[in-house]
């Protein structure tokens, strides 16, 4: 639910939008009003609306359609790959596939030169991909190369036939030793880089176990282990946030600079992801190595040992 400061209430909509959304133009809110892309309580938002306590308002910005993705020579850290899948460890500050701002240089265009061909259900602009990870996340992602692989993948992700296990760095030690967020994610009303918690009946349900590692004083920051059960955007960063306790080198959720520890990148590491083979149905189970960034909070640290 979006918190309207007491001076804003009974402001027209659109003002108070222009003013809160500094990198959205006048003619663009008035454009998201006119086709529907504005909402308040869920309905098609007018510009004369007068802002009033308690609104939900939510601007969804239609993604523009890039081109179709072309091979680029970047390295890759390859984990394991046959005929029909391959699986990577992306590195932080990587985008996975091409997009607005981000046209090449992507995971996709490092995959269609090591590859030579992905699937294609994903769109020109998405071949192979069937889940994706922040861009300053790093880890395990799974890519299709060929149609029915991409089925069976999809899938799986949607039937929680997977096994995703990461690594994070918080702010601060939670007050038990682990536990289960289990909420609705959407789309923040007014932010729209953000997500948020947010009542149910709207957002989708996202489900993360947590587990405590490891507490460093010195810092005051918690090595916490996560199994997701659902694959929501930023839905670590959101369900800890939650909790109390951002993650470190949040740019987003949290500030940076004010953090005590300071190791110069968001600290979120997809660190194992299983899932069956699409061929023969085997489990695949890869692993990709902890970054060193990581390595002040894992000394005494018991991590988990490898599913049989």
């Amino acid at each position: 639910m979006t918190i309207i400061p007491e001076d804003s209430v009974g402001t027209r909509l659109d003002q108070y939008l222009a003013a809160r959304l500094p990198e959205l133009s006048r003619a663009r809110i008035q454009a998201l009003l006119k086709d529907g892309s504005i909402t308040v309580n869920d309905k098609p938002a007018k510009p004369k609306t007068p802002v009033e306590r308690g609104m939900i308002i939510e601007v969804n910005l239609p993604e523009e359609e890039p081109e179709d993705a072309q091979p680029q020579d970047i390295p890759l850290s390859v984990l394991y790959e046959d005929d029909d899948v391959i699986v990577v460890n992306k590195a932080p500050g990587m985008v996975v596939h091409p997009a607005a701002g981000n046209p090449d240089g992507t995971l996709v265009n490092a995959l269609l030169y090591h590859c030579g061909t992905l699937s294609t259900l994903g769109g020109g602009a998405r071949p192979g991909i069937v889940h994706r990870l922040d861009k300053d996340t790093s880890g395990c992602i799974v890519a299709a190369k060929n149609d029915a692989a991409h089925l069976s993948l999809c899938s799986q992700f949607a039937e929680r036939d997977t096994s995703k296990i990461y690594l994070a760095v918080v702010q601060g030690r939670p007050r038990e030793d682990s536990g289960t967020v289990f909420t609705n994610i959407g789309r923040h009303p007014v932010n729209r880089l953000r997500m948020a918690v947010v009542n149910p009946g709207s957002g989708k349900p996202a489900i993360t176990d947590w587990r405590v590692l490891r507490h460093d004083a010195a810092t005051d920051t918690t090595l916490v282990l996560c199994t997701l059960h659902t694959g929501r955007t930023h839905q670590i960063r959101v369900h800890m946030l939650h909790l109390g306790h951002p993650l470190i080198g949040d740019p987003i959720y949290a500030n940076p600079k004010r953090q005590k520890a300071q190791p110069g990148r968001l600290m979120l590491h997809a660190w194992r992801l299983a899932f069956n083979h699409p061929g023969d149905g085997h489990r695949v189970a890869t692993e990709a190595p902890i970054p060193p960034e990581f390595a002040p909070w894992l000394a005494g640290a018991e991590l988990p040992a490898p599913a049989e």
